[in-house]
């Protein structure tokens, strides 16, 4: 039983002559009637009897018009949804990101897409880049932009942007001159991202340093994320680590308590998109990309025009 028989069969159903279910579907009534007869034959049973110039339906094809109206129909909504996804017209577009997106161009992002295809969902997911390349690694996630380093075992991996990491404190005695990691190790330092340790790519990459410099990196506080982080800094219970993209997005809303500098080897946080390795990407995630690289490379290039510069708490 084919779906071009079933669609045969109910034209001359409802025409109720195989010549005139040919001319309605543009076919010659030959073709028509020998895949009528072939679906006769599989069911075991006649659906039609010849009646002077017409045909009428027996009771087995009675029965089997609303299954063939429901497969023909269900055929139809599968194409459009299909069609819907291709042109974005519907569905969900499921992309990963690191816990700390929203201060970058993550709403803007959304807000583009939204206004752009709105009857497309949006669906954002991940708290910390490590999960979200093991996402995207497992398929659960079709792309994902994350910050490295991360494990890229089956990624496709494409930099975007960097962001430079800052020194900052309550404290105008520790922002004289920019940081070392040597004097980072003897810092009371606030960290974030606690329940992701070593897999988190900033703690990653500074304990890397700090193992080349001889030296250990041991955070007096640990917390999730940096607002919580900021808050402690600056009621003096410690210094913490902020891309200067945070702070840029933050503005007046970080502390005058707080000042910061930059290291005096500059340290970055580096950007990038992922997906898997020869996977071909939906046309609503090529899209939430490219609005998602527009906005991290306009974001770039405002960090370019604000150069690093000693800060002072009050300043």
């Amino acid at each position: 039983m084919t779906l071009q028989q079933l669609e045969y069969f109910l034209a001359a159903l409802d025409e109720g002559s195989f010549s005139a279910a040919a001319e309605r579907l543009l076919l010659a009534q030959p073709s028509l009637s020998e895949q009528i007869r072939r679906l006769e034959a599989e069911l075991g049973v006649a659906l039609f009897t010849r009646v002077g110039r017409g045909i009428r339906p027996t009771d087995a094809a009675r029965a089997l018009r609303p299954h063939a109206e429901a497969a023909l129909g269900a055929v139809a909504e599968g194409r459009e949804a299909v069609v819907q996804q291709r042109e974005l017209q519907g569905g969900i577009a499921t992309f990963g990101t690191f816990g700390t997106a929203r201060w970058y161009p993550g709403t803007e992002i959304v807000s583009a897409f939204r206004k752009r295809h709105p009857k497309v969902r949006v669906r954002l997911v991940g708290q910390n880049s490590s999960e979200v390349a093991t996402a995207v690694r497992d398929g659960d996630l079709e792309a994902g932009l994350v910050a490295l380093p991360i494990d890229d075992t089956g990624l496709e991996v494409r930099p975007i942007m960097q962001d430079e990491i800052v020194y900052v404190s309550a404290d105008p005695a520790r922002l004289k001159k920019p940081v070392t990691i040597r004097a980072l190790a003897g810092a009371p330092l606030i960290l974030t991202d606690t329940s992701y340790g070593l897999e988190d790519p900033t703690r990653r990459q500074l304990f890397e340093l700090a193992q080349r410099e001889g030296v250990t990196i041991e955070p007096q506080i640990d917390v999730e994320d940096v607002e919580t982080a900021i808050e402690l800094a600056a009621r003096g219970f410690g210094d913490v680590l902020i891309a200067r993209g945070i702070l840029l997005s933050l503005g007046r809303r970080v502390p005058k308590k707080l000042g910061w500098v930059p290291f005096a080897e500059p340290i970055y946080d580096t950007f990038a998109f992922i997906n898997r390795r020869g996977a071909r990407l939906s046309p609503a995630a090529r899209e939430f990309m490219a609005l998602a690289e527009e906005g991290m490379v306009a974001m770039a290039q405002e960090l370019k025009t604000t150069p690093p510069r000693r800060h002072r708490p009050g300043g």
